[in-house]
Protein backbone atom coordinates (compact mmCIF):
# COMPACT_ATOMS: atom_id res chain seq x y z
CA UNK A 1 0.00 0.00 0.00
CA UNK A 2 0.96 3.62 -0.67
CA UNK A 3 0.63 6.62 1.19
CA UNK A 4 0.36 9.74 0.70
CA UNK A 5 2.95 11.37 3.18
CA UNK A 6 6.70 10.80 2.52
CA UNK A 7 8.63 10.41 5.71
CA UNK A 8 12.19 11.51 6.36
CA UNK A 9 14.08 7.59 5.65
CA UNK A 10 16.34 8.40 9.01
CA UNK A 11 15.75 9.53 12.32
CA UNK A 12 17.47 12.28 14.16
CA UNK A 13 19.98 11.02 16.71
CA UNK A 14 21.47 14.76 17.80
CA UNK A 15 20.19 17.92 17.60
CA UNK A 16 21.60 21.00 17.64
CA UNK A 17 20.16 24.20 19.10
CA UNK A 18 17.99 27.24 17.32
CA UNK A 19 18.63 30.60 18.99
CA UNK A 20 15.02 32.23 18.81
CA UNK A 21 14.97 35.90 18.00
CA UNK A 22 12.13 38.59 17.89
CA UNK A 23 12.22 41.20 14.51
CA UNK A 24 13.17 43.73 15.94
CA UNK A 25 16.66 42.42 16.95
CA UNK A 26 16.64 40.74 13.21
CA UNK A 27 16.47 43.96 11.79
CA UNK A 28 19.59 45.38 14.43
CA UNK A 29 21.53 42.54 13.19
CA UNK A 30 20.67 43.26 9.48
CA UNK A 31 21.32 46.20 9.41
CA UNK A 32 24.69 46.08 11.41
CA UNK A 33 25.25 43.41 8.64
CA UNK A 34 24.83 46.24 6.08
CA UNK A 35 21.71 44.06 4.27
CA UNK A 36 23.89 41.31 3.23
CA UNK A 37 22.45 37.99 4.79
CA UNK A 38 26.33 36.44 4.32
CA UNK A 39 27.53 38.71 6.57
CA UNK A 40 25.29 37.22 9.42
CA UNK A 41 26.59 35.35 12.48
CA UNK A 42 24.70 31.83 11.97
CA UNK A 43 23.67 31.86 15.46
CA UNK A 44 21.17 34.81 14.77
CA UNK A 45 19.60 33.05 12.06
CA UNK A 46 16.19 30.33 12.49
CA UNK A 47 16.14 28.47 9.46
CA UNK A 48 19.05 28.74 7.06
CA UNK A 49 18.53 28.30 3.95
CA UNK A 50 21.22 30.45 2.25
CA UNK A 51 23.15 27.12 0.73
CA UNK A 52 22.30 23.51 0.66
CA UNK A 53 26.56 23.31 -0.16
CA UNK A 54 28.11 21.67 2.76
CA UNK A 55 25.24 22.26 5.58
CA UNK A 56 23.75 18.46 5.37
CA UNK A 57 23.61 16.34 8.46
CA UNK A 58 25.94 13.20 7.65
CA UNK A 59 24.65 9.33 8.24
CA UNK A 60 25.95 7.20 11.50
CA UNK A 61 27.79 5.07 8.78
CA UNK A 62 29.55 8.13 7.61
CA UNK A 63 30.37 9.27 10.70
CA UNK A 64 31.67 5.53 11.52
CA UNK A 65 33.79 6.12 8.66
CA UNK A 66 35.70 9.05 10.11
CA UNK A 67 37.09 6.95 12.91
CA UNK A 68 38.48 4.66 10.33
CA UNK A 69 40.25 7.75 8.26
CA UNK A 70 43.98 7.63 7.29
CA UNK A 71 45.79 10.72 8.16
CA UNK A 72 48.80 9.31 6.20
CA UNK A 73 50.00 12.31 3.72
CA UNK A 74 50.73 10.18 0.61
CA UNK A 75 48.86 6.82 -0.35
CA UNK A 76 46.33 6.81 2.51
CA UNK A 77 44.11 3.96 2.88
CA UNK A 78 41.23 6.70 2.82
CA UNK A 79 42.32 7.80 -0.55
CA UNK A 80 42.15 4.25 -1.87
CA UNK A 81 38.24 4.04 -0.76
CA UNK A 82 37.67 7.31 -2.25
CA UNK A 83 39.10 7.06 -5.64
CA UNK A 84 37.70 3.75 -5.75
CA UNK A 85 34.14 5.03 -5.75
CA UNK A 86 34.94 8.32 -8.02
CA UNK A 87 36.09 5.67 -10.66
CA UNK A 88 33.89 3.38 -10.97
CA UNK A 89 31.20 6.12 -10.68
CA UNK A 90 32.55 8.31 -13.38
CA UNK A 91 34.56 5.86 -15.39
CA UNK A 92 37.65 8.07 -15.61
CA UNK A 93 41.14 7.17 -14.07
CA UNK A 94 42.39 10.31 -13.39
CA UNK A 95 41.00 11.53 -10.06
CA UNK A 96 42.49 14.66 -7.86
CA UNK A 97 40.67 15.18 -4.16
CA UNK A 98 40.32 19.20 -3.79
CA UNK A 99 39.10 21.03 -0.64
CA UNK A 100 35.86 22.12 -2.31
CA UNK A 101 34.38 22.81 -6.04
CA UNK A 102 35.97 26.02 -6.70
CA UNK A 103 39.21 24.98 -6.06
CA UNK A 104 39.14 22.07 -8.70
CA UNK A 105 37.64 25.20 -10.72
CA UNK A 106 40.31 27.15 -10.17
CA UNK A 107 42.98 24.57 -10.83
CA UNK A 108 41.18 23.70 -14.06
CA UNK A 109 39.91 26.48 -15.67
CA UNK A 110 43.02 28.44 -15.10
CA UNK A 111 45.23 25.99 -16.63
CA UNK A 112 42.78 25.94 -19.85
CA UNK A 113 41.95 29.94 -19.40
CA UNK A 114 43.54 33.28 -19.99
CA UNK A 115 42.55 36.16 -22.57
CA UNK A 116 41.26 35.26 -25.69
CA UNK A 117 39.62 31.87 -24.36
CA UNK A 118 36.31 31.55 -23.92
CA UNK A 119 33.79 29.13 -21.95
CA UNK A 120 30.41 28.13 -22.78
CA UNK A 121 27.80 26.81 -20.47
CA UNK A 122 24.02 26.03 -19.79
CA UNK A 123 24.25 28.46 -17.09
CA UNK A 124 27.89 29.25 -15.12
CA UNK A 125 27.41 29.59 -11.45
CA UNK A 126 29.17 32.53 -9.28
CA UNK A 127 32.37 31.03 -8.53
CA UNK A 128 32.83 28.95 -12.11
CA UNK A 129 32.61 32.48 -13.68
CA UNK A 130 34.80 34.39 -11.26
CA UNK A 131 37.27 31.39 -11.86
CA UNK A 132 37.16 31.80 -15.66
CA UNK A 133 37.14 35.62 -15.64
CA UNK A 134 39.70 35.97 -13.04
CA UNK A 135 42.05 33.88 -15.58
CA UNK A 136 41.35 37.00 -18.60
CA UNK A 137 38.59 34.63 -20.07
CA UNK A 138 34.99 35.09 -21.20
CA UNK A 139 32.12 33.22 -19.74
CA UNK A 140 29.25 32.70 -21.94
CA UNK A 141 25.58 30.99 -20.94
CA UNK A 142 23.68 29.70 -23.53
CA UNK A 143 20.58 27.98 -21.41
CA UNK A 144 17.73 26.97 -23.84
CA UNK A 145 15.00 30.01 -24.11
CA UNK A 146 12.62 28.50 -21.34
CA UNK A 147 15.71 28.48 -18.77
CA UNK A 148 15.14 32.22 -18.52
CA UNK A 149 11.27 32.08 -18.08
CA UNK A 150 10.27 31.16 -14.61
CA UNK A 151 7.26 30.17 -15.12
CA UNK A 152 7.09 27.97 -18.10
CA UNK A 153 6.98 24.29 -17.63
CA UNK A 154 9.66 22.28 -19.15
CA UNK A 155 11.15 18.95 -18.05
CA UNK A 156 14.41 19.77 -18.67
CA UNK A 157 14.89 23.76 -18.20
CA UNK A 158 18.72 23.06 -17.22
CA UNK A 159 19.22 21.98 -20.81
CA UNK A 160 21.93 24.02 -22.85
CA UNK A 161 20.90 25.28 -26.19
CA UNK A 162 23.11 23.42 -28.76
CA UNK A 163 21.68 25.24 -31.89
CA UNK A 164 23.89 28.14 -30.06
CA UNK A 165 26.43 26.02 -28.87
CA UNK A 166 27.03 24.63 -32.43
CA UNK A 167 27.07 28.60 -34.45
CA UNK A 168 29.48 29.27 -31.21
CA UNK A 169 31.79 26.78 -31.79
CA UNK A 170 32.19 27.44 -35.96
CA UNK A 171 32.65 31.15 -34.60
CA UNK A 172 35.15 31.12 -32.28
CA UNK A 173 37.00 27.64 -33.00
CA UNK A 174 38.34 24.80 -31.12
CA UNK A 175 41.53 26.71 -30.05
CA UNK A 176 40.19 29.44 -29.00
CA UNK A 177 37.61 27.60 -26.76
CA UNK A 178 38.93 26.91 -22.96
CA UNK A 179 36.18 24.34 -22.77
CA UNK A 180 32.40 23.79 -22.76
CA UNK A 181 30.78 23.47 -19.33
CA UNK A 182 27.91 21.50 -18.72
CA UNK A 183 26.29 22.21 -15.06
CA UNK A 184 23.71 19.30 -13.48
CA UNK A 185 21.75 20.43 -12.53
CA UNK A 186 21.42 23.69 -13.59
CA UNK A 187 21.87 26.10 -10.40
CA UNK A 188 21.39 29.41 -11.63
CA UNK A 189 18.47 28.34 -13.81
CA UNK A 190 16.62 27.72 -10.92
CA UNK A 191 18.27 23.85 -9.90
CA UNK A 192 16.49 22.63 -12.79
CA UNK A 193 17.65 19.55 -14.47
CA UNK A 194 19.92 18.66 -18.03
CA UNK A 195 18.26 15.69 -19.81
CA UNK A 196 20.82 12.58 -21.36
CA UNK A 197 19.51 13.43 -24.83
CA UNK A 198 20.65 17.29 -24.35
CA UNK A 199 24.27 15.47 -22.49
CA UNK A 200 24.39 13.26 -25.85
CA UNK A 201 24.15 16.10 -28.22
CA UNK A 202 26.28 18.50 -26.44
CA UNK A 203 29.21 15.38 -25.92
CA UNK A 204 28.74 15.12 -30.10
CA UNK A 205 29.27 18.63 -31.12
CA UNK A 206 32.08 18.59 -28.63
CA UNK A 207 33.89 15.58 -29.80
CA UNK A 208 33.00 16.76 -33.78
CA UNK A 209 34.94 20.16 -33.12
CA UNK A 210 37.62 18.92 -30.86
CA UNK A 211 36.59 20.72 -27.66
CA UNK A 212 36.81 19.55 -24.02
CA UNK A 213 33.47 18.90 -22.62
CA UNK A 214 33.00 19.59 -19.00
CA UNK A 215 30.40 17.97 -16.71
CA UNK A 216 30.01 20.44 -13.28
CA UNK A 217 28.15 17.32 -11.73
CA UNK A 218 27.68 18.67 -7.82
CA UNK A 219 23.84 17.18 -8.24
CA UNK A 220 24.11 14.97 -10.12
CA UNK A 221 22.24 11.84 -8.00
CA UNK A 222 19.32 14.73 -7.96
CA UNK A 223 19.39 15.23 -11.59
CA UNK A 224 19.63 11.26 -12.09
CA UNK A 225 16.25 11.65 -10.44
CA UNK A 226 14.56 13.81 -12.71
CA UNK A 227 16.09 11.54 -15.67
CA UNK A 228 15.13 8.67 -14.12
CA UNK A 229 11.36 10.15 -13.57
CA UNK A 230 10.82 12.29 -16.94
CA UNK A 231 13.12 10.97 -19.71
CA UNK A 232 11.37 8.38 -21.84
CA UNK A 233 13.85 5.07 -22.07
CA UNK A 234 15.68 5.78 -17.75
CA UNK A 235 12.43 4.55 -16.06
CA UNK A 236 14.14 1.02 -14.88
CA UNK A 237 17.54 2.08 -14.87
CA UNK A 238 19.14 2.99 -11.09
CA UNK A 239 19.96 6.30 -10.35
CA UNK A 240 23.42 5.69 -10.39
CA UNK A 241 23.37 3.37 -13.74
CA UNK A 242 22.02 7.09 -14.85
CA UNK A 243 25.10 8.71 -13.17
CA UNK A 244 27.40 6.46 -14.83
CA UNK A 245 26.02 7.15 -18.32
CA UNK A 246 25.97 10.98 -18.19
CA UNK A 247 29.86 10.58 -17.23
CA UNK A 248 30.72 8.59 -20.14
CA UNK A 249 29.80 11.65 -22.00
CA UNK A 250 32.21 13.84 -21.05
CA UNK A 251 36.52 14.46 -21.21
CA UNK A 252 35.88 15.59 -17.20
CA UNK A 253 33.86 16.41 -14.29
CA UNK A 254 34.38 19.11 -11.76
CA UNK A 255 32.27 17.76 -8.32
CA UNK A 256 31.76 19.97 -4.91
CA UNK A 257 31.35 17.09 -2.88
CA UNK A 258 29.58 19.61 -0.30
CA UNK A 259 25.75 18.67 -1.98
CA UNK A 260 25.51 15.25 -3.47
CA UNK A 261 28.26 14.02 -2.13
CA UNK A 262 26.82 14.52 1.33
CA UNK A 263 29.57 15.75 3.47
CA UNK A 264 30.80 19.44 4.84
CA UNK A 265 34.00 19.98 2.80
CA UNK A 266 35.02 18.72 -0.17
CA UNK A 267 35.06 18.48 -4.27
CA UNK A 268 37.44 16.37 -6.99
CA UNK A 269 38.66 16.87 -10.87
CA UNK A 270 38.63 13.92 -12.76
CA UNK A 271 39.50 13.62 -16.19
CA UNK A 272 40.20 11.06 -18.65
CA UNK A 273 43.10 13.01 -20.17
CA UNK A 274 46.79 12.00 -19.17
CA UNK A 275 48.70 15.10 -20.45
CA UNK A 276 45.88 17.77 -18.71
CA UNK A 277 45.61 15.21 -15.50
CA UNK A 278 49.85 16.31 -15.23
CA UNK A 279 49.43 19.33 -15.41
CA UNK A 280 46.35 19.92 -13.20
CA UNK A 281 48.41 17.45 -10.76
CA UNK A 282 51.12 19.87 -10.88
CA UNK A 283 49.01 22.81 -9.78
CA UNK A 284 47.28 20.93 -7.27
CA UNK A 285 50.18 20.07 -5.23
CA UNK A 286 51.78 23.49 -5.44
CA UNK A 287 48.54 24.90 -3.55
CA UNK A 288 45.65 22.53 -2.59
CA UNK A 289 48.35 19.58 -1.20
CA UNK A 290 49.80 15.93 -2.39
CA UNK A 291 48.18 14.54 -5.32
CA UNK A 292 46.37 11.94 -2.83
CA UNK A 293 44.86 13.70 -0.04
CA UNK A 294 44.62 17.62 -1.57
CA UNK A 295 43.58 19.43 0.93
CA UNK A 296 41.12 16.67 2.22
CA UNK A 297 42.05 14.63 5.77
CA UNK A 298 41.58 11.45 5.45
CA UNK A 299 38.34 11.30 8.03
CA UNK A 300 36.86 13.59 5.03
CA UNK A 301 38.04 10.81 2.11
CA UNK A 302 36.18 8.43 4.26
CA UNK A 303 33.06 10.44 4.82
CA UNK A 304 32.84 11.64 0.75
CA UNK A 305 33.31 7.78 -0.01
CA UNK A 306 30.49 6.54 1.67
CA UNK A 307 28.24 9.93 0.68
CA UNK A 308 28.52 9.46 -2.49
CA UNK A 309 26.88 5.92 -2.81
CA UNK A 310 24.55 6.88 -0.16
CA UNK A 311 23.50 9.50 -2.11
CA UNK A 312 21.75 7.45 -4.92
CA UNK A 313 19.45 5.78 -2.84
CA UNK A 314 15.84 5.26 -3.71
CA UNK A 315 14.36 6.18 -0.37
CA UNK A 316 16.89 9.44 0.12
CA UNK A 317 16.51 10.63 -3.26
CA UNK A 318 12.36 10.12 -3.47
CA UNK A 319 12.60 12.28 0.16
CA UNK A 320 14.89 14.58 -1.28
CA UNK A 321 12.62 15.64 -3.89
CA UNK A 322 9.53 15.03 -2.83
CA UNK A 323 10.46 17.73 0.67
CA UNK A 324 11.71 20.71 -1.50
CA UNK A 325 8.57 19.76 -4.00
CA UNK A 326 6.31 20.32 -1.18
CA UNK A 327 7.68 23.65 -0.21
CA UNK A 328 7.20 24.90 -3.46
CA UNK A 329 3.95 23.95 -4.16
CA UNK A 330 2.60 25.12 -1.03
CA UNK A 331 4.51 28.73 -1.78
CA UNK A 332 2.97 28.53 -5.48
CA UNK A 333 -0.56 28.16 -3.79
CA UNK A 334 -0.89 30.95 -2.10
CA UNK A 335 0.49 33.42 -4.93
CA UNK A 336 4.29 33.54 -4.26
CA UNK A 337 6.05 33.70 -8.44
CA UNK A 338 8.41 30.79 -8.30
CA UNK A 339 10.60 28.96 -11.28
CA UNK A 340 8.58 26.14 -12.66
CA UNK A 341 8.67 23.47 -12.28
CA UNK A 342 10.40 23.06 -8.80
CA UNK A 343 14.11 22.07 -8.59
CA UNK A 344 15.65 19.13 -6.96
CA UNK A 345 17.34 21.42 -4.12
CA UNK A 346 15.90 24.34 -3.84
CA UNK A 347 12.50 26.37 -4.26
CA UNK A 348 13.28 29.48 -6.45
CA UNK A 349 11.13 33.05 -6.29
CA UNK A 350 10.71 34.84 -9.06
CA UNK A 351 11.42 37.96 -7.45
CA UNK A 352 10.82 40.48 -10.05
CA UNK A 353 7.31 39.44 -10.55
CA UNK A 354 6.89 39.19 -6.75
CA UNK A 355 7.78 42.51 -5.94
CA UNK A 356 6.79 44.75 -9.35
CA UNK A 357 7.33 48.24 -7.42
CA UNK A 358 11.45 47.73 -7.07
CA UNK A 359 13.13 47.99 -10.43
CA UNK A 360 15.58 45.34 -10.90
CA UNK A 361 18.43 48.19 -10.67
CA UNK A 362 17.29 47.96 -6.91
CA UNK A 363 18.10 45.00 -6.33
CA UNK A 364 14.03 43.48 -6.11
CA UNK A 365 15.56 39.67 -4.67
CA UNK A 366 18.22 41.21 -1.79
CA UNK A 367 14.99 43.24 -0.79
CA UNK A 368 13.13 40.44 -0.72
CA UNK A 369 16.03 38.37 1.15
CA UNK A 370 16.08 41.14 3.72
CA UNK A 371 12.44 40.82 4.36
CA UNK A 372 12.68 37.45 4.72
CA UNK A 373 15.21 37.34 7.48
CA UNK A 374 13.64 40.55 9.66
CA UNK A 375 10.32 38.86 9.65
CA UNK A 376 10.87 35.14 10.20
CA UNK A 377 14.77 34.86 10.87
CA UNK A 378 15.27 32.99 7.18
CA UNK A 379 18.50 33.53 5.78
CA UNK A 380 18.32 33.03 1.92
CA UNK A 381 20.09 34.11 -1.22
CA UNK A 382 19.94 36.65 -4.78
CA UNK A 383 20.58 35.02 -7.81
CA UNK A 384 19.64 38.38 -9.31
CA UNK A 385 21.67 41.53 -10.16
CA UNK A 386 23.29 41.62 -6.95
CA UNK A 387 25.30 38.01 -8.09
CA UNK A 388 25.30 38.62 -11.60
CA UNK A 389 25.25 42.18 -12.62
CA UNK A 390 27.71 44.11 -14.49
CA UNK A 391 28.74 47.29 -15.41
CA UNK A 392 29.37 48.63 -18.81
CA UNK A 393 31.91 51.05 -20.36
CA UNK A 394 30.03 53.78 -19.04
CA UNK A 395 29.76 52.27 -15.93
CA UNK A 396 26.16 51.91 -15.36
CA UNK A 397 24.50 48.66 -14.31
CA UNK A 398 23.85 45.91 -16.77
CA UNK A 399 21.01 44.00 -14.88
CA UNK A 400 20.45 40.26 -14.23
CA UNK A 401 18.44 38.14 -17.20
CA UNK A 402 16.54 37.09 -14.02
CA UNK A 403 15.51 38.43 -10.37
CA UNK A 404 15.54 35.17 -8.25
CA UNK A 405 15.78 34.72 -4.53
CA UNK A 406 16.88 30.96 -3.71
CA UNK A 407 15.67 29.01 -0.53
CA UNK A 408 18.30 26.05 -0.60
CA UNK A 409 17.38 23.31 1.84
CA UNK A 410 20.24 21.31 3.42
CA UNK A 411 20.10 17.35 3.38
CA UNK A 412 18.86 15.48 6.18
CA UNK A 413 18.63 18.53 8.14
CA UNK A 414 15.56 20.30 8.80
CA UNK A 415 11.88 18.48 9.40
CA UNK A 416 8.17 19.50 8.23
CA UNK A 417 7.49 22.05 11.01
CA UNK A 418 10.41 24.18 9.62
CA UNK A 419 9.08 23.98 6.46
CA UNK A 420 5.77 24.89 7.69
CA UNK A 421 7.22 27.57 9.56
CA UNK A 422 9.14 29.14 6.33
CA UNK A 423 5.48 28.93 4.44
CA UNK A 424 4.09 31.19 7.54
CA UNK A 425 7.03 33.34 6.79
CA UNK A 426 6.05 34.06 3.50
CA UNK A 427 2.64 34.63 4.14
CA UNK A 428 3.24 37.25 6.53
CA UNK A 429 6.00 39.04 3.90
CA UNK A 430 3.44 38.84 1.11
CA UNK A 431 1.20 40.77 3.19
CA UNK A 432 4.13 43.77 3.57
CA UNK A 433 5.08 43.07 0.32
CA UNK A 434 4.21 46.95 -1.23
CA UNK A 435 5.78 48.23 1.64
CA UNK A 436 9.42 46.87 0.93
CA UNK A 437 11.93 48.79 -0.37
CA UNK A 438 15.02 48.82 -2.80
CA UNK A 439 18.45 49.02 -1.93
CA UNK A 440 21.70 49.72 -3.32
CA UNK A 441 25.67 48.85 -3.41
CA UNK A 442 28.12 50.98 -0.68
CA UNK A 443 31.12 49.02 -1.39
CA UNK A 444 31.85 46.12 -3.29
CA UNK A 445 34.53 44.02 -4.43
CA UNK A 446 35.91 42.99 -8.39
CA UNK A 447 34.79 39.19 -7.96
CA UNK A 448 32.50 37.48 -6.13
CA UNK A 449 30.84 40.76 -4.85
CA UNK A 450 27.95 39.25 -3.42
CA UNK A 451 29.58 37.76 -0.58
CA UNK A 452 30.52 40.70 1.06
CA UNK A 453 29.23 43.79 -0.54
CA UNK A 454 27.60 46.31 1.45
CA UNK A 455 24.46 47.70 1.25
CA UNK A 456 21.45 50.27 2.21
CA UNK A 457 18.16 50.07 2.32
CA UNK A 458 16.19 53.53 -0.41
CA UNK A 459 13.66 55.43 1.62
Amino acid sequence: MSFRTIIEPFRIKMVEPITMTTEEERKTLLREAHYNPFLLEAKDVLIDLLTDSGTGAMSTRQWAGMVMGDESYAGAVSWQHMHAVIHRLTGMEHVLPTHQGRAAERILYSYLGGPGKTFISNTHFDTTRANIEYSGAEALDIPIPEGTQPATIHPFKGNMDTEKLEALLHEKKAENIGAVILTVTNNSGGGQPVSMANAREVSRLCRQHGVLFVLDCCRIAENAWFINHREEGYGDMTYEAIAQEMFGLADAAIMSLKKDGLVNMGGFLTMRNKELSDACTNLLIITEGFATYGGLSGRDMEAIAIGLQEVFEPDYLRYRIRSTAYLGEKLAAMGVPLIQPIGGHAVYVDAKAMLPNIPPSEYPGQALVCALYEVGGIRAVEIGSVMFGKYDAAGQLVTAPMELVRLAIPRRVYTQSHMEYVIEVFEEVLRRKDQLKGLRIMEEPKFLRHFTCKLERLH
